[in-house]
């Protein structure tokens, strides 16, 4: 058969674009548990150092090699600003220190309850809708949350845990904020012409608070934190922004935003695979009724309401 008509060369068939997909889903959901590795040999801001420099350096090959690499205009500063800032610095700063003291499963979770603070953030500050389904969404996720913190299960005299917690919180908080300003920003170059100068940008930031901080690195390069590193950052940012950039040109943004939940679920499995993490009874339902109210906030009700 031929090539599909109507479809763009930057588009694949759905039934590749959906392999894909799974594909970013298992390498973002592995990363987790990649970095909780690098966090216990690592300094956690030299990890994310680390990380986001070798990332940089992999999407710099990447789009000279795919002929994309282009200077950002001058109206487009602002978002790979706030996206390098909010996004690569903060999130993955808060991120990586959060895994220091939180089981990767857990972590994964909180880090993406992201959507619940988009939600109203969206409404309150950019005039979006809010229907009752996302408002549902926003109160069931929140309930799930809240299970999450169930005195019954979760240990409120352990500093560090609660540390580590708040600190993940934090990261899904910074997420939002380049998300919410993403979606205020009227676009010149492609997201993804502009990832390498997010990265680029973020890995100059946290170097020198890496240096501030945390010193000189003090790192026994083994083969696994070697390893580490390049899978977190080539395979679990670098391809995996390229891959979200193919698959969102060719895949429903309903079909994607629901699709990338699994990742929290793959972040648990993997952690209890690779790292012998249990995986309790109130983790799967406060995991469930988390998603659960994600997923109802993320559907566009209306439109299948129009449809039907």
């Amino acid at each position: 058969m031929g090539p599909a008509t109507g479809r763009s060369a930057a588009e694949l068939r759905p039934g590749t674009a959906l392999l894909l997909f799974a594909t970013i889903i298992l390498a973002w959901g592995v990363n987790w548990t990649v970095t909780k590795v690098l966090v216990v040999h690592v300094a956690p801001l030299w990890t994310a150092a680390i990380r986001t420099s070798v990332a940089a350096a992999g999407l710099l090959a990447l789009l000279a090699c795919l002929g994309t690499l282009v200077l950002p205009k001058r109206v487009d500063l602002p978002v790979v600003a706030a996206i390098g800032i909010f996004h690569m610095v903060a999130f993955s700063a808060l991120m990586t220190a959060g895994l220091k003291y939180v089981p990767a499963g857990r972590s994964i979770v909180l880090g993406y309850t992201t959507p619940l603070w988009v939600a109203p953030g969206a409404w309150l500050l950019l005039k979006e809708a809010m229907p009752k389904m996302r408002v549902l969404g926003v109160l069931t996720g929140l309930a799930g949350l809240a299970l999450m913190f169930n005195p019954l299960t979760f240990d409120w005299g352990n500093t560090a845990a609660i540390y580590g917690n708040v600190l993940l919180l934090l990261s899904a908080l910074a997420w939002s904020v380049s998300i919410l300003y993403v979606r205020a920003h009227r676009w010149i170059s492609t997201p993804f012409q502009l990832v390498f100068w997010e990265a680029l940008l973020a890995a100059t930031i946290l170097l020198a608070l890496a240096f501030w901080f945390e010193g000189p690195p003090r790192i026994v390069w083994t083969r696994q934190i070697i390893l580490g590193f390049g899978y977190s950052g080539l395979v679990g940012t670098a391809l995996g922004f390229w891959a979200m950039a193919v698959v969102n040109r060719s895949l429903p943004a309903t079909t994607t935003s629901l699709g990338i939940l699994a990742t929290p679920v793959v972040g648990i499995a993997s952690s209890a695979f690779f790292l012998n993490e249990p995986i309790d009874l109130p983790l799967i339902v406060a995991t469930t009724i988390i998603l659960f109210g994600i997923a109802l906030g993320s559907v566009p009700w209306a439109s299948w309401t129009r449809s039907g």
